[in-house]
């Protein structure tokens, strides 16, 4: 399949200019998501949720990207695989993100919170009433759970799933048999609460909680009456979790792929965390048990999980101590209660998400389904959550006797499970089901309306930077465009038809397709400006997106810098391409925002000799997107809209003086400063009081 992908022409590289590091680069971004931890102008819980955020992007990182089982007996060849310098190098930025996690933790957030009336009270701290609350929850609540494994010939080490939570003992004495067997293991089951609230009546006045890890390490020693238990600690193990189905030897995907999910908790052992005061003999047995480096244990001073502490957040009702409550407008192009399709017969509809809700992408598909004159509805479905709005409806269209075709992912990461269910479900009740490319994932989002209209069909159409996940939407900035023209719409019906039948797409008339043309285009324009430039013109780009590292588009933004253009790139996570080196890609500059709102949306803008091209896309410009995805960009021609955008997604961030980062040449990332004595503003909040306007302005 792959052969028949058109490749860049262009494989110029840009001689002497050395790429930065792609796994320091993601430990980089996490760095700057940990800062918001630490900044004191933030609300208290949502400092802690920040650095739950941290554990829980450092944990797919290793899920995902590291292999250092791959260290100890591997040169790096061509395919980039660690050497053991190079594993060290990134091991030790791991160790050294993850200290200054936990002495955020330990140092400032838990004596901050102890301060607010917010306390996790440790074993040692409680009184003689919590401790008697605790027994009776562990043996009410947590013991019948518990099955205490001592290891030998019999019963060998258990198997543990990744990220689960594990006590390992060593015992003294001897066994019921007379035996001095000394190692046990005690497996916490998933489905026990990780922090519990203590009562108000022994709380003393405060918010009082106890982990799950304290109540069992307070009572280890009930688990094995007759031993003595001397050396323990709790620990976690984290394992390599791309799910790897060879889709040309598989006869049903979905079959393949929940089978393989059954595994997945199980797979390749990648990092070991264990209590920061566990003894180099149990810690030493672990590492043999899993296989792993001395580099891949990480000793940490508080629990194994941080992740689980977003628990604590949601079990606090303190909205004194969180972000305030922010009300996303209805989107402004929109006017509530007039037909969808009569507003798009006027033009197109842009929404800025989530400072204009998502509820305008829900009433368009409401409308469609509720509507007798639609005759068929496709959708491509990537991430949309266990439970969604957005699905049910898609379900009332096939009970109305709509045609309905759903292209769904089923190997969106981390998601499968869930896209595996709704593609069943949506079968059994007679939708059309379609699993994609072989080989490819579809990450195109883009829902289509055919509506009779008379003696003729019309299409309308939804385009999306982001996901169809209500939930996540109102996290995540994205663009969504409704669009009733034809040009459009006829490719997006195209682009359907390929994803269904296979059959050779036709020419597209706006939209760029990856893995066909996307990649080459944009190359094309990108050297299209450097020759321009190059011969006396002006040229201009400005792309915003999640991931910068694609090397063909690297090399290609830094030579038409080189030629003289002008580039700013707004680069959420990881950058490959070093910016402002002197004499090299001095005319690249490349920021990081990281704000309230996970930045999303993906906006690439070319200008030559005053002449302006922009589209919105669902593809970073990463290789995976341009060649191993289904990804759409397309063109937003309409002045007032593309200015729209322009403004509130590309210059408001460029002039961020709050949550903005600058690449510096040296690789690593410094808070921008206000300049002179203008007051500083972050794009965030700048749009959230503009849309907040909006909204006041509505009600009254």
């Amino acid at each position: 399949m792959n052969s028949l992908f058109r490749q860049s022409k262009s494989t110029q590289t840009s001689p002497s200019v050395a790429l930065l590091d792609r796994d320091h680069s993601i430990l980089a971004f996490n760095e700057r998501v940990l800062d918001w931890a630490n900044r004191k102008d933030v609300p208290l819980l949502e400092r802690l949720r920040y650095l739950c955020i941290v554990s829980s992007n450092l944990d797919e990182f290793f899920e995902v990207r590291a292999e250092p089982h791959l260290a100890a007996n591997q040169s790096k060849d061509e395919k980039g695989l660690y050497t053991v310098e190079s594993f060290n190098r990134l091991a030790d930025a791991a160790h050294t993100l993850v200290a200054r996690q936990y002495a955020l933790y330990n140092d400032d957030l838990m004596p901050t919170l102890e301060k607010q009336g917010i306390r996790i009270v440790s074993h040692g701290d409680r009184d003689s009433a919590q401790r008697r609350w605790v027994k009776q929850y562990f043996e009410r609540e947590v013991r019948p759970l518990l099955i205490p494994v001592g290891l030998d010939p019999s019963h060998p080490f258990p198997q543990v799933a990744n990220k689960s939570l594990n006590f390992i003992v060593r015992l003294g004495g001897r066994d019921a048999f007379g035996r001095e067997n000394d190692i046990a293991i005690v497996k916490v089951p998933r489905v026990l609460p990780r922090m519990i609230r203590m009562p108000d009546k022994i709380s003393g006045g405060s918010n009082s909680f106890v982990s799950l890890s304290s109540v069992i390490r307070g009572h280890l020693t009930e688990l094995f009456p007759g031993r003595e238990v001397g050396q323990f600690s709790q620990f976690r193990v984290t394992r390599h979790s791309d799910l790897a189905v060879d889709e040309d030897d598989v006869k049903n995907l979905r079959t393949a792929l929940r089978q393989g999910l059954e595994h997945r908790h199980f797979g390749q052992a990648v990092r070991l965390e264990v209590s920061a005061g566990c003894s180099e003999y149990l810690s030493a047995f672990l590492l043999k048990q899993f296989e792993l480096p001395e580099l891949a244990l990480y000793r940490v001073p508080g629990p194994v999980n941080l992740v689980r502490l977003t628990q604590l957040v949601d079990l606090m009702d303190a909205p004194q101590l969180c972000f305030p409550f922010y009300k996303s407008c209805y989107p402004t192009q929109l006017t509530p209660g007039v037909s969808f399709f009569d507003q798009l017969k006027l033009g197109d509809v842009l929404m800025h998400q989530p400072f204009e809700s998502f509820d305008g992408v829900l009433a368009f598909l409401r409308e469609a389904v509720n509507d007798p004159q639609v005759l068929a509805i496709k959708q491509t479905i990537y991430r949309t959550g266990s439970d969604s709005v957005l699905m049910d409806l898609l379900r009332e269209a096939v009970r109305r006797g709509k045609e309905v075709t759903v292209v769904v992912e089923l190997k969106a990461r981390f998601d499968e499970e869930a896209n595996i269910n709704w593609a069943e479900m949506l079968e059994s009740i007679g939708a059309q089901v379609l699993y994609g490319v072989v080989g490819l994932k579809t990450h195109a989002k883009m829902m289509l309306i055919t509506r009779s209209e008379g003696k003729q069909l019309t299409r309308y159409a939804h385009l999306s930077t982001g996901n169809y996940n209500p939930s996540t939407a109102r996290l995540y900035t994205d663009w969504s465009h409704l669009t009733a023209d034809v040009a459009l719409t006829t490719d997006v019906e195209n682009v359907f038809v390929h994803l269904a039948s296979h059959s050779r797409l036709p020419k597209l008339n706006r939209v760029l397709l990856a893995p066909f043309y996307l990649h080459t285009k944009l190359i094309e324009k990108i050297d299209g400006l450097a020759a321009a430039a190059a011969s006396g013109g002006s040229g201009r780009i400005v792309a915003k997106m999640n991931a910068l590292t694609d090397e063909a588009l690297i090399h290609a933004l830094i030579r038409a810098g080189q030629k003289g253009v002008k580039i700013d790139l707004i680069v959420r996570g990881a950058c490959m391409l070093p910016a402002q080196i002197p004499g090299v890609t001095d005319n690249i500059r490349v920021r990081s925002v990281i704000g309230r709102f996970l930045e999303h949306s993906r906006v690439f803008y070319f200008c030559q000799d005053d002449v302006p091209e922009l589209y919105l896309s669902s593809a970073d410009w990463m290789n995976r997107n341009m060649m191993r995805r289904v990804e759409l960009a397309w063109p937003v021609t309409d002045p007032v809209q593309r200015q729209r955008i322009v403004d509130e997604c590309l210059v408001a961030y460029l002039h961020d003086g709050v949550d903005a980062w600058d690449l510096l040449p040296d690789g690593t990332y410094a808070r921008v400063k206000p300049e002179g004595r203008r007051l500083a503003h972050g794009a965030q909040a700048a749009l959230m009081a503009r849309y907040a306007g909006q909204v006041d302005a509505r009600s009254n």
